[in-house]
């Protein structure tokens, strides 16, 4: 496989749905809703999500057909073809749906390809506010609005907990307590702070831009808890800037799994801590 041109065609995916999306950002969108995870956010849907679905797809269908790709959506039911393929799309139209629907920062599109292992090899984030672009190829490095990228190393000592809601409102809240103050101790970090709104994906490129910074996600019972589009993307990014992104107890997110597409069972940590001096 070319990724080079596998991860231009995505870019290209990714901006023309991104242009649907700052187009519609000023409109008032009707909402519908869906089968999702436990909360009200993995619930809502739009007609721009749909409208974005169907670009990136027709867009990614001439080289999903030259390579033998899979293709997985969060706007359409799992086919099971991720697992019977070398690997898949991964796609996210719009992630952060909620905050376009409130007309309120932190929605972006997410495009990744993975291999049958759960292996992330490619990883596009778009947001089409800020117009800034990342992406990844395994072995071949980040690269910001198409320039190679590595976040410098900074002086701030203050880490920031980033989610889509406040801490205290977040079930087993004392266990990313916890978590957090490892990192603050690990890194001689003074204060925390937090951070809220926005979708888990460019919540996760917040991780990286507002170092040193943290999103953490427990493992649960209930569906929800995301899922394998909310952060194949941006695994890849992660990996490739050598940061943490691993499930809640370290190990590697499990970014195919069988049963179904949820990630209530492992949890997620996306760190940036290691950018502290």
């Amino acid at each position: 496989m070319d990724f080079k041109e596998l991860a231009n065609s995505a870019i290209k995916a990714a901006k023309a749905a991104g242009a649907v999306i700052r187009n519609a950002a000023k409109d008032n969108v009707a909402v519908d809703h869906k089968d999702g995870g436990t909360n009200y956010a993995s619930q809502v849907v739009t007609e721009i999500d749909r409208e974005c679905d169907g670009i990136i797809r027709e867009i990614l269908k001439p080289i999903s057909e030259k390579y033998d790709i899979a293709f997985l959506t969060e706007e359409l039911p799992d086919d099971g073809s991720r697992l019977k393929k070398d690997c898949f799309w991964c796609v996210d139209p719009l992630d952060g749906t909620l905050a376009f629907i409130r007309k309120e920062p932190g929605y972006a599109v997410s495009i990744a390809l993975v291999s049958k292992e759960g292996i992330p090899l490619i990883g596009v984030v778009y947001n089409p506010t800020s117009d800034l672009l990342y992406h990844a190829i395994k072995g071949s490095g980040v690269f910001r609005n198409n320039q190679s990228w590595q976040p410098r190393s900074t002086d701030n000592k203050v880490l920031s907990f980033i989610s889509d809601k406040l801490l205290h409102e977040i079930p087993n809240a004392e266990q990313i307590r916890a978590k957090i103050d490892i990192q603050v101790n690990d890194y001689q970090l003074l204060v925390k702070k937090e951070c809220f709104g926005g979708g888990a994906v460019w919540n996760a490129i917040r991780v990286i831009e507002e170092a040193p910074a943290c999103m953490i996600k427990t493992p649960k019972e209930e569906k929800g808890g995301g899922s394998l589009w909310d952060y194949a993307a941006t695994t890849c990014i992660f990996n490739e800037l050598e940061l943490q992104a691993t499930n809640f107890h370290g190990g590697p997110l499990d970014l195919n799994k069988a049963s179904d597409t949820y990630m209530n069972h492992e949890g997620v940590f996306f760190s940036s801590v290691e950018l502290s001096r």
